[in-house]
Parts: C-alpha cells; sequence; structure tokens
C-alpha cells in the first residue's frame, strides 16, 4: 500500500502544482487512498520531495532530481513493486506493470532523467519508451533490469 500511495504522489505532483499537504492529501483521498495528515508528512521526508517556485509565484511539491547513477529509492521501489516485465522491438521499450501502475512507472522512467529515451507512453498497465536506436533499448532494457534485480 505504502509504494501504491508513494506512487501516486509521484503521479500526482507531476500533473497538478501541489502546494501544501492538505491539497495533496485530498488528491490522494479523491484517489481512493485513506491518509492522515502525519502520513502525508512521512511520505514527502521519505521520498525527498522538495517545494519549488512556480512561474505563477506559488509554491509546489516536486522530486529532487538526482543523476542517473543516483536513481532514487523511491524510485526503485517503483519499479521492484510494479513492474512485470520488459520486453522490446527494435526501438521501443515495452514495459509492462501491475494493473493502475503505468503511469507511476512512466513517472519514474521521466525522472530517471536518461538522454536514451525521446519519450515515453503510460496507460494502465504498459509504458511504451521510445529510443533511436535497437542498441539504445537493449542498453535501457539492462539498466532497468539491473534496477529491478537490485544492482543499480
Amino acid at each position: 500500500m505504502k509504494s501504491a500511495r508513494q506512487a501516486k504522489i509521484l503521479e500526482i505532483i507531476e500533473e497538478n502544482e501541489i502546494e501544501t499537504q492538505e491539497e495533496l492529501a485530498q488528491k490522494l483521498k479523491d484517489d481512493g487512498f485513506n491518509v492522515t495528515q502525519a502520513t502525508i508528512s512521512r511520505d514527502i521526508r521519505e521520498m525527498k520531495l522538495t517545494k519549488i517556485s512556480t512561474d505563477s509565484g506559488r509554491q509546489k511539491y516536486s522530486v529532487i532530481n538526482g543523476s542517473d547513477a543516483e536513481l532514487s529509492e523511491r524510485l526503485t521501489r517503483v519499479f521492484r513493486d510494479a513492474v512485470v516485465k520488459l520486453d522490446y522491438a527494435q526501438n521501443i521499450i515495452v514495459i509492462k506493470t501491475l494493473n493502475g501502475m503505468g503511469m507511476a512507472v512512466a513517472v519514474a522512467v521521466d525522472n530517471m532523467q536518461s538522454n536514451d529515451i525521446l519519450g515515453s507512453i503510460a496507460g494502465d498497465d504498459t509504458v511504451f519508451c521510445v529510443v533511436r536506436t535497437h542498441t539504445q533499448a537493449v542498453d535501457f532494457i539492462q539498466k532497468l533490469s539491473r534496477i529491478i534485480g537490485g544492482q543499480q
């Protein structure tokens, strides 16, 4: 449950300008997660979320982005808990996930900030990522496999 909730938090802050813990709690409740302010506070701390300024002068929660080599534990946990199968065809990578986890895995892929990925699109249980070459697809699949296997 914690992993699914934290994956949903990543999805929510990626798609919305969430300024307060109360706003985040309400969005989670709207999506079926019964949470308290203390739970939200703990998740924010564990996930190392930070507030950044927006163009409108407001603040919003955001993921602290590390380098490719420093894939954070929360994203690793999303991959380990949600990814069912990895495959590719030429330059298209297909990531099969548990039902309802496609968007969370896509957010995790996007937050990896890999220069290999040209773009990704997510459904309920599938993520498609496009790279330029077959070799990049093979390399990225191997990287994701190492992450899932705990070897980063």
